[in-house]
């Protein structure tokens, strides 16, 4: 009998070379596609095609959308996510949850092998390997691409050797799409002084005229667009649709990988950030000081576990927890100003707004405590300071 094995599968040449080796070397191929919102139906049908084309035996297409939202996306969003205060997890984020469907896909056909087309250049060979290995550590691993330090050239003769003549010409830039964003990866961003040209963005300019833009916000979650009631999903969507007009959402991350390298990508993100940025200046209106605090230290390590492959460590869902809980007065409306290139939160409504009227207008009327109050308060506040100073400074 011959061996099952689960590939994961995308379409491009690593995957594509995987279907034929691997039968030659004796498993019964079944393909598993994972789309995270970067693809359509169209084009979900064209990779099945190939799939079955190269001599998969089955192929499976998931759209897990909805649960990467909820399980994913929305903890970015609560805490304001954005690696080394750029990169809103555009791509790495989406890797577990592809990783945990592919498994799931395993496990419903009994196969004993589970494989991947990740070379061993990058990140998601750990994402990938550490899921299986953590949840399934009686299925075996298979990397060819990886494991064989197959090179491009090798994959495209072996397939022509084969009869597969699809084209593979190598296009200058890599792109990776998905709801929450898309990378981009080229010459440029190997090298520490390069920049991404215009031409190598997914998006470009068609609007030059400014745009107000509303978000509404339920809990911490956007649930309206412009006075229109939606699903979060559809909300980040219709955002996007709208905001990648203008050119927005650009930038070019460096951080440090898995591996132990710096690594740079370039990204276009316009829905990502509007949206954390409009829900981070809401939660400046409605969270207390301490809350505030919290979500900036838990949020930047909920980020790295999410980046690094460890979204199963259970720190996650206490993590989880505490940024759900924050996000109870979460509620109202911000208005964002859409420009070409650029945009800017411009403000927000709230019935949670701790900047009450009732309480006074900060630099301009006081209506919660006396002159005398402050002068009290301001002695206490220094006596601590008084003593030290006292004590260490006889000079």
């Amino acid at each position: 009998m011959k061996k099952k094995i689960v590939l994961a599968f995308s379409g491009g040449l690593d995957t594509s070379f995987c279907v034929p080796y691997l039968k030659e070397q004796g498993y019964e191929v079944h393909t598993a596609f994972v789309n995270t919102g970067g693809f359509s139906p169209e084009e979900e049908e064209e990779i099945r095609k190939r799939a079955m084309e190269l001599g998969a035996k089955t192929h499976t297409c998931s759209n897990i959308v909805e649960d990467y939202y909820n399980k994913g996306i929305k903890y970015l969003i609560f805490g304001n996510v954005l690696k080394n205060a750029t990169y809103p997890l555009s791509v790495s984020s989406e890797r577990v949850f592809q990783g945990l469907e592919v498994l799931r896909i395993a496990k419903k056909k009994k196969a004993g092998y589970v494989a991947h087309g990740s070379t061993g250049a990058g990140n998601d060979q750990v994402r990938f390997d550490l899921i299986f290995d953590v949840l399934a550590p009686e299925i075996e691993i298979i990397a060819p691409v990886r494991d064989n330090n197959f090179q491009r050239k090798f994959e495209i003769d072996y397939l022509k050797s084969k009869g597969f003549n699809f084209s593979w010409k190598k296009s200058k830039y890599s792109i990776n799409q998905g709801i929450w964003g898309t990378s981009i990866g080229g010459q440029e961003t190997l090298h520490s002084d390069g920049y991404l040209p215009e031409e190598a963005y997914p998006h470009h300019v068609t609007e030059k005229k400014e745009k107000i833009l509303s978000i509404d916000f339920l809990k911490g979650e956007p649930v309206g667009v412009d006075g229109v009631k939606m699903s979060p999903v559809e909300a980040i969507r219709r955002i996007a649709s709208i905001a990648n007009a203008f050119g927005i959402g650009r930038d070019i991350h460096t951080g440090d990988t898995i591996i132990g390298i710096k690594g740079r990508v370039g990204f276009e993100a316009a829905a990502p950030l509007i949206i954390i940025k409009a829900h981070h200046l809401l939660e400046k209106h409605v969270l207390v000081k301490g809350q505030l605090n919290w979500k900036d230290h838990i949020s930047a390590y909920y980020g790295q576990l999410m980046h690094e492959a460890q979204y199963l460590d259970p720190t996650a869902r206490d993590m989880e927890a505490f940024l759900e809980s924050t996000q109870k007065n979460v509620t109202g409306t911000v208005y964002v100003k859409l420009r070409p290139y650029c945009f800017q939160a411009l403000g927000c409504e709230s019935p949670y707004d701790l900047m009450d009227s009732r309480f006074g207008a900060y630099g301009e009327d006081n209506k919660s405590f006396t002159a005398q109050d402050v002068i009290g308060f301001t002695r206490v506040l220094a006596n601590p300071l008084k003593i030290y100073y006292s004590l260490s400074d006889k000079k």
